[in-house]
């Protein structure tokens, strides 16, 4: 037997909205009580009565005396306040320590919302309500965090990437330097620890201070040297420098630099040859094309990073080697998407350990 009178269609709730809020306003204040008006809106009579309990407030007479009345306004900022409230218990709940965490991570450290969670997962971080990266900010966007908004982010979102062809030009100023093109396999391709590009920022127009800056090519290790001006001589000095600091492992750490054609960068066969061995070839210079900044994006990468902390226009004179370091520690200590949120630090020593285990593997030590 076919049945014929059923009912099973689920009924569809939905919200008041604003305009309901102040129509239902304009009935009471016409003597509707609630019945009428949830006819009038077409809705039940349970739900009107919780609204009106809900926007009622009390308002002083001007005989001092109080007098409760429902405001539409007041029953739509309660309603927008609900809602944040709840979008928030479904995502972080009462973890006031994510929170806090997120808060330090933001304001303090400086770190990317996408930084933030993927060094959680990354480290096996324990929290309450744990939430992803787009809900970190759509979180922002709706205000969820007092105090925090995307002025905090330092690129809201990526742009779009530029396509670019390999334009092939020879460098008029040092015909005789080695090309990019000649750059082995393992360097194009990051296989192998050591490979550096590098690069000098400088300030404002008559200002001679300015930062030598490495990022390696692996690893996204970065090296910022302060120098009083862009030299030939200033960066002699300042590869010099490394290979006294890092002696019998300098081979080992810098097998070769790829630079710009800036003209504190043309002695670039004085940068080759040790300054503690003058007989032997410490690293190995490659130069890119000319007005060809993407064959050395990883360090054209970096220093878009160093201008967080000195912007365009800052006089490096003005930057102290103290904030060079702390500028430098941060870099290296960032949890990078591309490296499964490990820091420069974490890949570089695995990187050199792994190194030294072969060294001793083929010196029969081990």
């Amino acid at each position: 037997m076919k049945q014929r009178d059923y009912n099973t269609n689920k009924k569809r709730y939905t919200h008041l909205v604003e305009r309901d809020r102040y129509k239902i306003e304009v009935l009471l204040e016409g003597k509707k009580d609630a019945g009428e008006i949830a006819k009038l809106l077409g809705r039940d009579r349970s739900t009107i009565y919780r609204e009106i309990k809900r926007g009622t407030i009390s308002r002083l007479q001007s005989d001092l005396s109080e007098k409760e009345k429902y405001r539409a306004n007041y029953a739509q900022a309660d309603y927008d306040k609900q809602g944040r409230r709840k979008e928030r218990s479904l995502k972080i709940g009462k973890d006031s320590r994510l929170e806090a965490y997120i808060r330090i991570k933001l304001v303090e450290e400086r770190f990317s919302p996408d930084a933030i969670i993927g060094e959680i997962k990354a480290k096996g971080m324990e929290f309450k309500g744990i939430i992803c990266t787009k809900t970190l900010y759509n979180y922002i966007d709706a205000g969820i965090f007092s105090g925090i908004s995307n002025k905090h982010l330092w690129e809201k979102r990526k742009k779009k990437k530029r396509k670019y062809k390999t334009v092939v030009r020879v460098n008029s100023k040092n015909r005789q330097c080695r090309s990019i093109e000649e750059r082995p396999k393992e360097i194009n391709n990051r296989v192998e620890y050591g490979h550096w590009e590098g690069d000098t920022i400088k300030g404002p127009q008559g200002a001679l201070a300015s930062l030598f800056t490495l990022t390696e090519r692996k690893t996204k290790e970065e090296i910022i040297i302060k120098v009083k001006q862009a030299t030939q001589e200033a960066i002699k000095a300042a590869v010099d420098g490394l290979e006294t600091t890092h002696g019998d492992n300098f081979k080992v750490k810098f097998k070769s630099i790829t630079f710009d054609n800036g003209s504190e960068f043309l002695d670039w066969k004085s940068l080759e040859i040790s300054s503690l061995k003058p007989a032997e070839q410490r690293m190995t210079v490659y130069f890119a094309h000319s007005y060809s900044s993407w064959e050395r994006g990883t360090n054209e990468n970096q220093n878009r990073m160093i201008r967080r902390f000195a912007p365009k226009g800052t006089d490096m004179a003005d930057v102290s080697e103290k904030d060079v370091q702390k500028i430098q520690d941060w870099m290296n200590n960032y949890p990078r998407k591309i490296l499964g949120y490990k820091t420069a630090n974490q890949m570089a020593k695995e990187c050199l350990q792994g190194k030294q285990l072969v060294l001793k593997l083929r010196s029969g030590a081990l």
